[in-house]
Order: C-alpha cells, then sequence, then structure tokens
C-alpha cells in the first residue's frame, strides 16, 4: 500500500492553526480532484492536544493521515524537515495550517508540476487589507534587490515539488520560506502560479518588531546563500579591498601634509581614522580567506548543480 502513494500532503501545526477539522476536509476535496493516491503528514510542532486530539478522531475513522509530533517547538523548517524524510509520495505537497488559498486551486498546483519541478502559489488578486500587501511588496523588493528574484509571493505556503528538491536542498533555522529560491539556486524550474486567496486569509496581520528585523537577518542569510555560498572571498574580499583603498587614502593624506607642510601628527583624526580603516580591511578579508580554506577543504562534498537527465 505505501508504494501505492503517490503524493504526500505536509501540513505542519505551529503557532498560527485554524480549526482542524474544516480545513482539512477542505483540503481533503481539492486532493481528491486531482486523481492521486495521497497521505496526508500532520507535524505537530510542539503541545497541541486539540488538535492532536481531533486528528485521532480523523484517523480512527479512516481518514489516510499519520501524525509526526516534536517534542518541543523546533520551527516550522525542523517541522517540514521531519515530514520530508517519513513522506512516501515523488509528489509533495505543502499546506498551511490555516486557509491561504482556495482548496479548489489545489489540483492546478498538481497538474502544473508535469512541465516544472516546483509549483509555488501567488495569491492573486490579493484581498487582505492595504497594509498587509504594502509589507509584502517591501518585503518582495527587498528581496528583488539582495537576491535578483522576481518572485512575487514567496509566503504562500502552498507549494507542491518532486521529492528531488527537497533531497537536494537543506533547510534550517527559517529558511523554509525561501525554499523555491534555494530550489532555484539549484537549477530547479520553480513556477509561482496565480490562485484564489482565501477569504479567511483576509484578516489584518501585524507584527512585532523582532518579527521584522528577522525578516531582514533571513534576507541577508538568503543574500549569502545564493550569491557567496562557494564564494566567500569575493564578498568579503571586495569589502575588505574598499575599507584598506579609504584608509589608506586618509592616511597617505596626513602623511603628504606632515612631510611636505610640516603638518603635525597629534590630534588628527583622519590619521586615527585610517589607521582603524586599515586594520579592518584586513580583518574582513581575512575573513573571507577563512571562508575559502573552509569551503576548499569540503568542496567535494558540497554540490550546487541538479542534473536533469543523462543521454546515453
Amino acid at each position: 500500500m505505501n508504494q501505492a502513494i503517490e503524493l504526500s500532503v505536509i501540513v505542519p501545526v505551529t503557532e498560527r492553526y485554524d480549526e482542524v477539522e474544516p480545513l482539512y476536509q477542505s483540503y481533503k476535496s481539492g486532493i481528491t480532484a486531482t486523481g492521486k493516491r495521497h497521505e496526508f503528514i500532520y507535524v505537530l510542532d510542539g503541545e497541541h492536544p486539540d488538535v492532536l486530539s481531533t486528528l485521532q478522531k480523523l484517523r480512527e475513522v479512516g481518514e489516510p493521515i499519520r501524525i509526526i509530533t516534536l517534542a518541543k517547538w523546533f520551527g516550522e523548517a525542523t517541522a517540514l524537515t521531519a515530514a520530508f524524510e517519513k513522506a512516501l509520495g515523488n509528489v509533495i505537497l505543502t499546506l498551511p495550517a490555516y486557509s491561504q488559498v482556495e482548496a479548489s486551486e489545489i489540483s492546478r498546483f498538481v497538474a502544473a508540476l508535469d512541465h516544472y519541478d516546483m509549483v509555488i502559489g501567488r495569491r492573486w488578486p490579493r484581498i487582505d487589507p492595504r497594509f498587509n500587501q504594502a509589507q509584502a511588496r517591501v518585503f518582495h523588493w527587498l528581496l528583488k534587490l539582495v537576491t535578483h528574484a522576481s518572485f512575487q509571493d514567496i509566503g504562500c505556503a502552498v507549494r507542491v515539488f518532486k521529492r528531488r528538491v527537497v533531497d537536494e536542498v537543506s533547510l534550517y533555522g527559517d529558511q523554509h520560506r525561501f525554499l523555491p529560491l534555494l530550489a532555484q539556486r539549484q537549477g530547479f524550474r520553480v513556477l509561482e502560479l496565480n490562485v484564489a486567496q482565501s477569504r479567511a486569509d483576509a484578516a489584518p496581520r501585524i507584527y512585532g518588531p523582532g518579527v521584522y528585523i528577522r525578516r531582514i537577518l533571513d534576507l541577508l542569510t538568503t543574500f549569502f546563500l545564493v550569491k557567496f555560498t562557494k564564494k566567500p572571498l569575493r564578498f568579503f574580499g571586495l569589502l575588505g579591498c574598499g575599507a584598506i583603498f579609504l584608509g589608506g587614502i586618509f592616511t597617505l593624506y596626513v602623511i603628504i601634509e606632515r612631510l611636505f607642510f610640516g603638518v603635525p601628527l597629534a590630534d588628527r583624526p583622519a590619521l586615527l581614522l585610517g589607521s582603524l580603516l586599515v586594520v579592518l580591511g584586513i580583518q574582513i578579508f581575512a575573513i573571507g580567506l577563512i571562508g575559502e580554506i573552509v569551503i576548499f577543504t569540503h568542496a567535494k562534498d558540497l554540490k550546487e548543480y541538479t542534473i536533469e537527465r543523462i543521454v546515453e
């Protein structure tokens, strides 16, 4: 029976979730429309006794649900990774534990996978408040600025992809949000598909300052992963050389004034600034060199490409 599973549907349950049974029935109707033999895998990130009780009742009446309960809160990326390891299908669909898109759109996702390795949703047209839309536009503008990615709704958790995507791309921290970007970097074909947004997803969402700071840090992390994973010296070397160059100009200016114009070196902020910039530049450059040594040491274990097919 396990060999018959074609589609594994993964639903991570973290801090935010809707009433379980109505959402499950809604998802089930959309999955049934695909015509694929499927399984549901619910991952409970931490203690959710109410969710666990409902899921167990659904299992008792014959619903194809598997439940993974993590010992404590580990984060959504870890929850997804645990489910990927247990999934039986060659096609994996991730769905949020709350309504984001209309369930009737799910079959379109799965059908579009015939020509792509990964299909992600873009909620369009957006029906949530203008503030939500504005912060999403700012986030994606920053994302495009640092990674040149053209995704419009990378925060949509409705995604379907082939198993080899998660076999090649590792997740940690909060990198599950950027899985499409990391997959595209690895050479997989990723499609962003316009889908109808759920009416239940139209509530205003205002986060605390810490959330926005974490999102910016996640963007910076993704920037390094996409651009400089195997070339750290290109980034740190550029910064280091720039600091050394500026520091050298300040220091040279002070030296010329001292040698040819008799200006004393005492009480010269330019001398202190130039010296600090040179030292800082050398340290930054050294970080890049250390990164290159680490990458070189582990180069044989790193893989940044994907083979689509081999013709012999």
